[in-house]
Parts: C-alpha cells; sequence; structure tokens
C-alpha cells in the first residue's frame, strides 16, 4: 500500500492504493495498523462521520478493502494520539495469563467477560489493544469477535495467511464454534435448532438490536441440552452461521431467553438468577475448531468459575 507521507505522520490528507497485503481485510482493522496509536474510539468515530473514504465513498468499519482500492484517510490531530494513554498494568496481566495457544499463525485466549474484543465507543481498551500493548513486537489482528459480555475463546491472527485463512473458513461457514449457555424455561426437547433470519438495527444512542426478520441475513444455531434445572438447562449452541447476537435472539425467539441477557431476556428470570449469584449473561465461547492447510486447530476453553458457581447452586436446589 502506497503512501505519499510518513506512517507516524498523521496531520494530512492520504490517499492510498490497497495492495495485496490488505485484499479482503476489514477497513477498521487495516485503519488501525495504518494509524497506529490513534485510539481505536477516534478511529471509529471518523468512521461514523464518514471521513474516511473507499474508492470516493462512505464505507462501515465491516467493509473489506480488495486490491486496488482507493483509500483516503483524513488529516488527525498527532494530540488525539495520546487520549487513551497506557492501559493499566492489572489489565495487561489479565489478558496474558489468558493466552492458551499461540503459533506463527495464531494466538488464542480464553477472553474474560467485561473485556471487549476491540475498543470502540465508551470502550477505551478492547482485547486486540491490550494484547498489541502487551506484545509489541508481535503483529496481531482480530480473526473474529466476541461480545464484551460473552466469555471464552477468541482468535487472533500473527500472520496475514493465518487472518486472510481463517477468515475466509468463518465466511464460507468451514469453522465450528461451539458456546454453553443457559436458557431459562423448560424446554420441551432435548434437541432443536432455530434457523430464523436476522436483522441487525442501531439505535440512536448507537445502542445495536438485532431481531428476527424475513428481510434479514439467514442465520442456523444448534441446541443441545447437557443439563436440566427447574426453570433452566444448561445447553450446547452451535452456530451454523455467525450473525451478531445470533444465539442470543434465537433463544428468546424460541421461548428460552439466555440468563442475564439485558438485552432480550426476561426481567424476572434475570431477577432469580441475580439472586443465585449471577453478575453477567451466561454466555461462554467454549469450542472453536478449524482446518487451515494441513493443520487441524481445535480451542476450548472451560466454563469459568462464576458460572461454574451458578450451576453449582441450581444442582443444589434440584438436589433438595
Amino acid at each position: 500500500m502506497g503512501t505519499a507521507t510518513s506512517a507516524k505522520d498523521f496531520s494530512s490528507v492520504r490517499t492510498l492504493e490497497v495492495g495485496p497485503e490488505r485484499d479482503g481485510q476489514r477497513l477498521d482493522n487495516a485503519l488501525t495498523v495504518l494509524l497506529k496509536g490513534v485510539p481505536k474510539a477516534h478511529i471509529y468515530r471518523l468512521l461514523r462521520t464518514g471521513q474516511v473514504r473507499v474508492n470516493g465513498k462512505r464505507a462501515k468499519p465491516e467493509t473489506r478493502l480488495a486490491e486496488g482500492d482507493r483509500l483516503r484517510i483524513p488529516p488527525v490531530r498527532l494530540a488525539e494520539r495520546d487520549e487513551a494513554g497506557a492501559p493499566p498494568a492489572a489489565m495487561l496481566n489479565e489478558v496474558r495469563d489468558a493466552v492458551i495457544f499461540e503459533d506463527r499463525d495464531f494466538l488464542a485466549i480464553d477472553k474474560p467477560a467485561g473485556i471487549a474484543s476491540h475498543g470502540g465507543s465508551g470502550i477505551t481498551f478492547g482485547a486486540i489493544e491490550l494484547l498489541r500493548a502487551a506484545r509489541p513486537k508481535d503483529h496481531l489482528e482480530l480473526a473474529h469477535r466476541l461480545d464484551r459480555d460473552t466469555s471464552g475463546v477468541l482468535v487472533f491472527a500473527r500472520s496475514r495467511r493465518g487472518l486472510v485463512g481463517l477468515q475466509d473458513l468463518i465466511r464460507h461457514g468451514e469453522t465450528k464454534k461451539q458456546y454453553l449457555c443457559l436458557m431459562t424455561g423448560t424446554l420441551h426437547r432435548a434437541k432443536f435448532d432455530v434457523n430464523a433470519p436476522l436483522r441487525k438495527s442501531v439505535l440512536s444512542g448507537g445502542e445495536r438490536m438485532v431481531r428476527v426478520d424475513e428481510a434479514g441475513k439467514p442465520a442456523l444455531t444448534f441446541f443441545r441440552e447437557i443439563e436440566r434445572y427447574a426453570d433452566a438447562s444448561l445447553v450446547e449452541a452451535t452456530l451454523a452461521t455467525g450473525r451478531t447476537h445470533q444465539i442470543r435472539v434465537h433463544a428468546a425467539y424460541a421461548g428460552y431467553p439466555l440468563a442475564g441477557d439485558p438485552k432480550y431476556g426476561e426481567h424476572e428470570a434475570n431477577k432469580h438468577f441475580r439472586e443465585l449469584g449471577l453478575k453477567r449473561l451466561f454466555l461462554h465461547a467454549a469450542r472453536f475448531e478449524f482446518e487451515l492447510g494441513e493443520r487441524a486447530y481445535s480451542f476450548s476453553a472451560p466454563l469459568p468459575n462464576d458460572l461454574r458457581a451458578v450451576l453449582d447452586r441450581l444442582q443444589q436446589a434440584k438436589s433438595v
């Protein structure tokens, strides 16, 4: 990708031609590298206000770049680079300790709940910013995303080959993603699937909402009950597609909203589970598998202690 100015000079407009190394890369990830040191929140602000252009047009963060595209990057005040400051040491240590795998192409962590995948609106440091700060010599890119309140396996690419390869597998549905969730109510069947299209919208305050809508994108989730409790079940959810909030919306659509879900859940049920010690959404990315080239990858993360404690209390109540 050619440029007429230094990579550290953000004070003037830059128009760049996308090279083969960024073919297929998300626009927000490309800008994070090209504007290294600029807070992610500011990068998203530039995108929201239409100051970044691809081939002369406004573009969304998830826009995929193609080789030969013309990318316009507006001036960025150098002072804005220091808005975020350094990440807190405790957060850096938390993501360092969360690493469960790494090789030359990938790094996987068991992401704690409460840490977003990336910074953005109101979030200064996400997992990617924290890992880049903890490993300044590494080239790291998010390969996929987890919601802030969802714990579990989150994979980063350490090479362009890994990033492009894995994202291509994800687009074609050739990865296996399994989650553990606590569904409220009494399941009528131990195995069922929800095949319902999902449509995403953004509210005036910037909050994302997803609903079942025939005009939405195809979405399919397979649910399998693992353990039944009084008015709740621990369920394994396997994604056939990867839409925003897919498991949460499909669970609510089926009549069994996830415990602790403040957006799509049921108020009284959430109140009951708070009394049992549940302080967040009960959703955990337990397993992520794929094959790339001649290598098979399988990452897994055990159910964290806070969610396990809730199940223990449900089991005790079941035994009484």
